[in-house]
């Protein structure tokens, strides 16, 4: 049995991350990178596929765990029959070489811990040639080789060699440290990571952290949901170019045992101008330029290419692959590398893009003169090509339609270049993009609103609901005190699930099923967001902070949120820890601390 998505917490070194689970396993790891192939995979197989445990022997969830206050250093303690241990997991922010430290201390009796280590390398398929190189061990293959130094511990047997195992009783007050380093497999020499004094690295990760942790400006009273999904946020970002990836993870599924399963170690442009609006409210300056850094490179080219997600580099080529050797997890197959909603037709983007360059100039963050070339450009695709469908915000596999959100997005796209131009004294083209600003406002009121249920809709035509519309007063479409928009609030119970809100409704068959997936999925944690902000910005403040407290109470025992909440199972789904819902809860918790929904124009 798969272990609930809740129960892992999230490790990082700012290039890339570790999950580890309640019972001590770190069962998904991508080295050097996010986007990696894994060499731990047991999240989306079984054991046989990667895993690294340090618990007792007797085995077992720990008892109690917890990151450190401010920090992604996370205790987990175990109280054994014969006597209490813990185990301290980080990775250190990434000098050269990436390093998982976890360090056993005994506080009470004896207890005999147990480390081991099974590395399957290219996303839990190859097995490793392993060798002992005094004073550690190193697993090889290809290009990849992992070094593991443990102190004080005592080599298992490891019987048919495909796992390498370490014993030792650990006393209260005793301590001793193991780390895992990745390397080329070229390099002859362990890495240097491995010989750094453990105590010294813990110290300097957790000062660190909470370095980093002061800066946050919120003072409201959910401070502490607010720091621990900025931590998270800033664990997701890949410190070398600023990108920031949806999760680490890939194929955690919307539906158990079904196939909404995609990898999201990416970078999206869907949540650009929310990740920047969210560091720049929150203090964090340096990350928000980075961001935005990333952003221009990574879309840099003719904005007919302008792709819905890119890479942690800004690679634009991410080929979809399935692993049919992974049975995934608990069974939700096929398990997927790389994503093809690069191919896709989106047109949200182009607003996504010019509300984030609006709002960062704005903030007073310096523009380039080449940026102003690129808003041109933008906006003068964006000009010919806003009347065609396309494929909507929650990238559908199923046909192009019409879908409202992306028109909104249309006009955001040119209300933005029209006050940059304003701002910055260019209005060559002011004329046409303020005509065309006009013309999608006239046309999402008309074509978008469904006058007989009362709410704007998903597409032209439909009457189905999507909760993008939530974000219609936020973007500065409609004001909150428009009747429409209120309306659409109310509407937005025929997606309640259980307290939360789905992003759309999954019923119809064939050409009627607008994503092409079989299957339903949990409510969106992102979607439950907008809606307690926008019941805010209409005037129902006590309903606004029973929606955003039913989103807190289900975050996992160390603050972690992944895509999706199933209010029926009461469990997690889908990715995590998810960016867009750690993004979500601070904007909502700025919002309703403030009274008010932010106002992005």
């Amino acid at each position: 049995m798969s272990a609930p998505i809740e129960d892992y917490a999230l490790i990082s070194d700012l290039e890339t991350a570790a999950m580890v689970g309640r019972d001590g396993s770190v069962d998904w790891l991508c080295l050097p990178r996010f986007d990696s192939p894994a060499c731990l995979a047991a999240l989306l197989g079984t054991e046989d596929h990667g895993f690294w445990r340090v618990a007792p022997v007797s085995g077992g969830a720990c008892t109690r765990r917890a990151y450190r206050s401010d920090t992604l250093v996370l205790d987990s303690v175990w109280e054994t029959a014969a006597g209490t241990v813990r185990v301290t997991d980080f990775m250190p922010p990434r000098g050269q070489l990436p390093c998982v430290v976890r360090v056993v201390e005994g506080l009470k009796g004896a207890v005999t811990v147990r480390s081991e280590l099974r590395l399957r390398f290219h996303q839990g398929r190859v097995v490793p040639w392993v060798r002992d190189i005094a004073p550690c061990t190193v697993a090889v293959a290809g290009p990849d080789a992992v070094w593991l130094g443990a102190d004080g511990l005592v080599r298992v047997a490891d019987g048919d060699g495909s796992a390498t195992s370490w014993e030792v009783t650990v006393p209260a007050g005793r301590r001793l440290a193991l780390s895992l380093a990745w390397a080329p497999s070229h390099l002859p020499e362990p890495p240097a990571p491995l010989f750094l004094p453990a105590e010294t690295v813990l110290k300097e990760t957790i000062d660190f952290w909470r370095n980093w942790s002061a800066q946050c400006c919120y003072q409201g009273p959910w401070r502490e949901a607010v720091v621990r999904s900025l931590i998270t946020l800033k664990a997701l970002t890949y410190a070398p170019t600023g990108g920031i990836v949806a999760a680490p993870t890939t194929s955690l599924p919307g539906c158990i045992g079904g196939e909404r399963n995609w990898d999201h170690r990416h970078c999206w442009l869907r949540d650009s101008t929310a990740a920047l609006s969210c560091l720049l409210r929150s203090g964090y300056h340096a990350e928000a330029t980075a961001w935005l850094d990333w952003l221009v490179r990574a879309i840099a080219g003719d904005p007919a290419d302008l792709q819905t997600v890119y890479g942690v580099k800004g690679q634009r080529l991410l080929p979809e692959t399935e692993a049919p050797w992974l049975p995934g997890y608990a069974g939700s197959r096929p398990v997927r590398f790389g994503n093809s909603a690069v191919g896709q037709f989106q047109l949200d983007v182009y607003g996504e893009v010019l509300d984030t360059l609006w709002l960062s100039l704005r903030a007073g963050i310096p523009m380039p003169a080449h940026v102003w070339d690129l808003v041109q450009e933008l906006m003068g695709f964006l000009h010919r090509h806003w009347r065609e469908a396309d494929q909507g915000l929650w990238q559908v596999r199923g046909p192009r339609r019409q879908f409202v959100h992306s028109k909104v997005m249309a006009w955001v796209a040119a209300d933005r270049a029209l006050r940059m131009g304003e701002l910055l004294g260019r209005n060559s083209s002011s004329g046409e993009w303020r005509a065309m600003r006009d013309e999608v406002h006239r046309q999402v009121c008309q074509e978008g609103w469904d006058p007989a249920r009362r709410s704007f809709v998903q597409s032209y035509g439909s009457s189905a609901l999507d909760a993008s519309a939530l974000l219609m007063p936020r973007l500065g479409f409609l004001p909150a005190r428009d009747e429409r928009v209120r309306a659409t609030v109310r509407a937005m119970r025929g997606l309640g699930h259980g307290g939360f809100v789905r992003r759309y409704a999954h019923g119809g068959t064939g050409p009627h099923r607008v994503d092409g997936m079989h299957g339903g999925e949990g409510a969106f944690v992102a979607c439950s967001l907008w809606y307690a902000e926008a019941l805010a910005a209409t005037g129902r403040p006590r309903q606004a902070r029973e929606a955003f407290e039913r989103v807190l109470a289900v975050r996992n025992d160390v603050g972690l949120l992944s895509e999706q909440w199933d209010p029926d199972a009461g469990r997690q789904l889908g990715n995590a820890p998810q960016a867009f819902s750690h993004i979500a809860l601070v904007e909502t918790a700025f919002a309703l601390s403030a009274g008010q929904a932010p106002d992005r124009r």
